[in-house]
């Protein structure tokens, strides 16, 4: 019956595929099968995304969404630290989407964000397909189930499962770095032998991701350096290595350029220091301390702390992060990885390897890389979310080349799979309803929009009620994380002279739960609460905040 069914579909249409499946082969190599696949991923993590409602989130209810407010109103020279150091950072990327929940619904504008998380699965499954060691063409089957098996499982980690429909955007980032990845293992025959200018195309085209990732977040670095180590081990001749490093070197300085240099240089103009405020202690800028203003928390300091550093946090994650999480993938990763190693160092390797080698060099030295340079800068684990979503790929990768029969090493597969799926927990962070207008505070209207200044106090994240208030109205942050009342720096001098100098109505909001600092640091700057005037407001995302007008002390 197989038989007369493919002979009646040869007759009647030919050896060729044809309609979505030609298409979608000749587009993207991938068969209906696959496209159906993945089109059914996209759409359950989109979906996911949707019913998780609005994020609330302190870094969103912190920059998230006043830097783009900031950026595209204009709102630098008139705003002081609103959202602490947050209010300096690069805010190309946030852009989007706010103009998106502005202009359009909620659910829409979470919708897309919830597609471009979704579609991390897309460059996972092209390098688990690309990388299975395969060899018979009856096999394909089996190698497209093991691949979307594989990219499926790698979207179930606790972190990703934790960041999915957040703004931090490390599950946005992971899917130009994963491409950039992708590129260089489905590529690797053509970029070790293929035609020089070909090879300059795609490694330009992979570095270019990657280093835009890298100018939109700074903390993506270090797999720009994870990158630049891959591509001297795809193979090759000299010309080939020196062709993909300089293309891919020059791409990554565009992609970086293209999505920082502008913002690196009104930085640059506005306060002395491209980076501002971080590593003020190496550009000294007089707008702030000569102070590194980075998270150096979870750093390790000595050898011993840092060999088991993969395994301590795989069992704590507060050891690596303050997102509450569970997941012993990259632990895994790591033990596996370090085996597979001395495996070759001692030259035994399976001879029917379930994964081509060069692909796997390609990831491992990628990995290894990143990993290194991302120990020494950051080692929080949200930055190296790709590890996570990549473990499933990686560990069946050196569990592969093991000299083990064959049925051993997939039964081992299977159990670190299961023991990986056993200990995942996700800890969803608190969201809000989905509604329009996407942020809404009930603050009071002001008689005098044009003659009013708003001050903010205290630690909490307060940048998402800036928008809110009329456009006429300069909020300052007096007291914080970054500025506070006797820090002597010159954004302090800054706002106490323009406070100093505002004759028309002062109004204070703060974190309902923390006036007692907001009155000494009003105080700090010769000011007071009119307590019989204060009133708590709220928001359609979360918290109960003050809105108190300030009088001048009689000294």
């Amino acid at each position: 019956m197989r038989s007369f069914k493919n002979l009646t579909f040869t007759r009647a249409f030919g050896t060729k595929p044809f309609g979505a499946e030609a298409f979608l082969g000749r587009a993207f190599g991938l068969s209906l099968q696959e496209s159906i696949f993945l089109g059914i991923s996209l759409l359950i993590w989109t979906s996911y995304v949707v019913w998780l409602g609005k994020d609330t989130s302190w870094d969103f209810r912190n920059y998230h969404w006043y830097i783009p407010y900031q950026l595209l109103n204009d709102r630098l020279s008139i705003d002081i630290a609103v959202a602490h150091q947050g209010s300096y950072y690069n805010p190309l990327s946030d852009v989007p989407f706010y103009w998106l929940a502005v202009h359009t619904t909620s659910w829409f504008a979470i919708a897309v964000l919830g597609l471009f998380q979704a579609a991390n699965i897309v460059p996972m499954y092209f390098i688990a397909r690309s990388a299975l060691n395969f060899p018979n063409v009856e096999a394909t089957a089996d190698k497209q189930l093991a691949a979307g098996a594989m990219a499926f499982f790698g979207m179930t980690g606790g972190m990703t499962l934790t960041l999915y429909g957040t703004h931090y955007y490390d599950n946005v980032f992971s899917l130009f770095t994963l491409t950039g990845l992708a590129i260089l293992i489905t590529r690797r025959e053509e970029l070790s032998g293929g035609k020089l200018w070909a090879v300059a195309g795609w490694c330009a085209l992979a570095g270019f991701l990657t280093g835009c990732t890298a100018g939109l977040k700074l903390p993506m670095a270090p797999f720009a350096m994870g990158f630049a180590a891959a591509l001297l081990v795809v193979g090759g001749s000299l010309k080939h290595v020196v062709t993909r490093v300089v293309a891919g070197g020059i791409g990554g300085v565009a992609g970086f350029i293209s999505c920082a240099g502008f913002w690196m240089w009104k930085m640059q103009v506005l306060t002395g220091n491209p980076l501002f405020p971080y590593f003020n202690d190496v550009f000294k800028s007089p707008m702030a301390l000569a102070s590194p203003y980075r998270d150096m928390r979870f750093l390790q300091w000595n050898w011993r702390d840092t060999l088991t550093y993969p395994l301590r946090f795989s069992i704590d994650y507060r050891i690596a992060d303050d997102i509450p999480y569970g997941d012993i993938r990259i632990g895994i990763v790591y033990i596996v990885l370090i085996l597979t190693l001395v495996i070759w160092a001692l030259r035994k390797r399976a001879k029917d390897s379930l994964f081509e080698p060069k692909a796997v060099r390609i990831a491992f030295v990628f990995v290894a890389a990143t990993y290194v340079f991302w120990l020494k800068m950051f080692a929080i684990h949200r930055y190296i979310l790709q590890f996570e979503m990549l473990a499933p790929i990686l560990i069946a990768m050196a569990v592969g080349m093991w000299p083990l029969p064959k049925k051993v090493r997939l039964v081992t597969i299977g159990v670190l799979f299961f023991a990986a799926f056993l200990f995942t927990r996700s800890e969803h962070l608190e969201g809000a309803p989905l509604g329009d207008p996407y942020i809404q505070a009930d603050l009071p209207k002001l008689d005098n929009p044009a003659a009013t200044m708003v001050v903010m106090t205290g630690d909490a994240p307060l940048g998402f009620i800036a928008p809110s208030l009329p456009p006429e109205v300069p909020v300052l942050r007096i007291d914080g994380w970054m500025m506070q009342p006797e820090d002597g720096s010159y954004l302090t001098k800054e706002m106490r002279r323009r406070v100093a100098a505002h004759k028309g109505p002062l109004f204070l909001i703060a974190d309902a739960y923390d006036m007692g600092r907001a009155s000494a640091a009003v105080v700090d700057y010769g000011l007071a609460i009119d307590w019989q005037k204060c009133r708590i407001f709220t928001t359609n995302l979360t918290g109960a905040y003050q809105w108190c007008p300030l009088q001048r002390r009689n000294w």
